[in-house]
């Protein structure tokens, strides 16, 4: 390498790849002939219709039933919810030939007979929610629309064998917003405080390693790290490390990102045995909104209820990156409260002072309506929460999944699509695609280039490799001569010299290039190492 981009190669190691990623979509510009590759995004290219379709249809229906209260020029009344499922009924009849009609009557009789709601009660909250007339109410999540997405939850998070007890819901704008939201309250209540060790699984998304040193909270991160060679699951001697009780709270993706696989039932038993014996106060967060790529997926949630915080994105499998719709699950019965209470005296004053202006029982307040006020500052509690048409589509989506539990056909269409993506990938790198087992979600794919260069022109040429070019000279290369984009895989504390190829945002053929311009750019390496060996 020449020490010109040497030099500049490292002042962008310390960036995000996130960051690092917009240099190289830059690289990629500067070659105004050739078309860049971005599979850098994470967001999908794919929207699921069915549940669309019905939202917009029933925002037709909800008109009709605001104009039945009110009909002025140019304005309408707040809907009553009385008789209003049989006049959706009747609207869904007159409206067959429409998208989302049919969705709708399912719908309707999945909540009424499935779930046992009201029928009346059922449609006027969408009604009123679609419509966006009235702020939250309650703040933390619409009453129905919680048991809506309860209910999905239990199906797609728990493979429909949810514990015992009564998850609460707090709907959020996006997974990022729960994990903002998450730690702030942590802080403020005295369970993540500067110091506290915090452990993280490793690779992971690369902001969650960003926030922990942050001022605002100042915590030591401990590495909890998956092993590439064993599948990308924990070594025992990896999760050894929660025994410690430094370590307050454990953070992680499930499943992973970027290798994008879901943890064995086996990791999975040993954190929840450790928590039911030695660690009863060990925090963990998870986040899994990778969850419904992985058939017969089970959160960590599922298994060490009292001990975890849920998180959950519609974002990727539903392609609704743009509605931002996000859910915090915490069960009822948790330690977290527990911990609250038996904090040092003068901590629980200042809480106590912290909550007095939003309950005459502030000592009582359960953490999960802590996360809304303080989502809120506080003060402002009483216009907290989702705004409801976003509660709306977050039902719609929810039922599109319940109402598809015998076929699974949009599971399988989502599912058949990474994969198929996944397989172009390595027929480009003249690979035949691994035969992973069903814990590998495929949403993205790590590929360790250190590894591939071993295997293709051995020991020698990965050792001039890696003494010869900084970690991120192969996806800088790779952007700057082949006009491809990919995400570094260091970055999200993978190994060094790797790639997070993404799945989701491009179309299958594109995949087979990239996969090319892998090969002929690890060849293209091979080539000059010749030439200094000449």
């Amino acid at each position: 390498m020449q020490d010109g981009q040497r030099d500049e190669e490292k002042r962008y190691e310390s960036l995000s790849p996130f960051e690092l990623k917009n240099k190289l979509a830059d690289l990629a510009q500067t070659h105004h002939e050739k078309l860049m590759i971005n599979a850098g995004r994470g967001n999908p290219n794919w929207i699921a219709t069915i549940p669309r379709e019905a939202f917009f249809l029933f925002g037709q229906f909800a008109l009709r039933e605001a104009h039945r209260v009110m009909s002025r020029p140019g304005m309408a009344g707040s809907p009553d919810g009385a008789g209003s499922g049989a006049r959706l009924l009747s609207f869904c009849e007159s409206h067959g030939d429409r998208g989302g009609a049919q969705f709708l009557a399912d719908a309707y009789a999945y909540v009424t007979k499935t779930l046992a709601l009201d029928g009346d009660a059922f449609v006027g909250e969408m009604t009123d929610a679609i419509l966006g007339d009235h702020y939250p109410t309650p703040d933390r999540v619409l009453p129905l629309t919680e048991k809506v997405v309860q209910a999905y939850l239990a199906e797609t998070m728990f493979d429909g064998r949810p514990p015992a007890g009564t998850m609460d819901l707090f709907l959020v704008e996006g997974g990022t917003a729960a994990i903002s939201y998450l730690f702030n309250t942590l802080k403020e209540n005295g369970l993540l405080n500067p110091g506290d060790k915090l452990a993280i699984a490793t690779p992971i998304f690369s902001p969650y390693l960003e926030i922990p040193p942050l001022a605002d909270y100042e915590l030591v991160s401990v590495d909890v790290a998956m092993d590439e060679d064993a599948g990308w699951q924990f070594p025992d001697a990896e999760l050894a490390k929660l025994r410690d009780p430094a370590v307050k709270a454990f953070f992680l993706v499930n499943p992973s990102n970027p290798p994008s696989v879901s943890l064995t039932e086996a990791s999975l038993q040993v954190i929840a045995d450790l928590v039911r014996t030695e660690r009863k106060d060990l925090i963990i967060l998870t986040d899994d909104v990778y969850g419904t790529f992985v058939n017969g997926f089970r959160s960590l949630a599922a298994i060490a209820p009292r001990n975890t915080i849920l998180v959950y994105s519609f974002s990727k499998y539903f392609g609704c990156t743009g509605w931002r719709l996000g859910v915090i699950g915490l069960y009822q019965d948790n330690v977290i409260d527990e911990m609250i209470a038996a904090l040092p005296t003068d901590r629980r004053r200042g809480l106590h002072n912290r909550y007095a202006s939003i309950t005459t029982d502030p000592d009582g307040l359960k953490i999960i309506d802590r996360l809304v006020a303080d989502s809120r500052a506080v003060a402002l509690n009483h216009t907290a929460g989702l705004s409801t048409p976003q509660q709306a589509m977050m039902v719609f989506f929810s039922l599109a999944e319940l109402l598809d539990t015998e076929f699974h056909l949009y599971k399988k269409e989502a599912q058949g699509l990474v994969k198929e993506r996944y397989d172009a990938l390595y027929a480009g790198m003249g690979l035949k695609s691994p035969d992973l087992d069903a814990s590998y979600a495929r949403y993205y794919t790590t590929i360790d280039i250190h590894k591939l260069a071993v295997e293709r022109y051995g020991a020698e040429f990965d050792a001039w490799l890696r003494d010869d070019h900084e970690p991120i000279d192969f996806v800088w290369r790779l952007a700057e001569d082949k006009d491809v984009v990919l995400m570094d895989g260091g970055g999200f504390a993978g190994p060094n010299m790797s790639v997070r190829v993404s799945q989701a945002n491009l179309d299958t053929g594109e995949y087979v290039k990239i996969g090319k311009a892998i090969s002929e750019l690890l060849a293209d390496y091979k080539k000059e190492w010749d030439a200094r060996r000449a």
